[in-house]
């Protein structure tokens, strides 16, 4: 994902330097950039939940004891996030049938050809999000995978 990431960015910083440097526009160039900015959300979602980097509010879970943090984790990834990704994926589909059915593409004479590629990420996102739960859930309670520790921002 890194690397989508900074051909984003490339892509970001040459819209600006073309449209105020230059005084040009394209919209193909801003579209893409929005589509690389989509598909790295989608595609990275699950992936976060592996290296533990989404938000938690940790108020309760620091109070219990190590084995109830895992049970904790494990409810909440069968509970809130498995319905969560299979809300997604059943909305999402027929969105992206239609896309592909009708061939859509940008609403702007200029823009990409392809909203239907964008538009599959999304079942793409919730199923990638629903095995990223149950295989989190089963290492996570069958102690394969060790609790991460919560984080403190002295900061805040």
């Amino acid at each position: 994902m890194a690397w989508l990431a900074v051909i984003m960015v490339v892509v970001f910083v040459s819209v600006v330097v073309l449209r105020y440097g230059f005084g040009l526009g394209f919209i193909w160039l801003q579209e893409s950039a929005q589509y690389l900015h989509a598909a790295i959300f989608l595609l990275a979602s699950a992936g976060v939940i592996v290296v533990d980097g989404h938000v938690r509010v940790d108020v309760l879970r620091t109070r219990f004891s190590p084995r109830a943090q895992r049970r904790l984790e494990v409810v909440g990834h069968l509970l809130l996030l498995l319905p969560f990704a299979a809300f997604l994926l059943w909305a999402s589909i027929p969105y992206a049938v239609e896309s592909w059915r009708i061939g859509e593409t940008s609403v702007e004479t200029s823009g990409l050809p392809f909203v239907y590629l964008l538009k599959t990420l999304i079942p793409v996102a919730a199923l990638q999000l629903a095995a990223q739960a149950l295989a989190s859930a089963w290492l996570l309670g069958t102690g394969a995978q060790p609790l991460t520790p919560a984080h403190h921002d002295e900061g805040l």
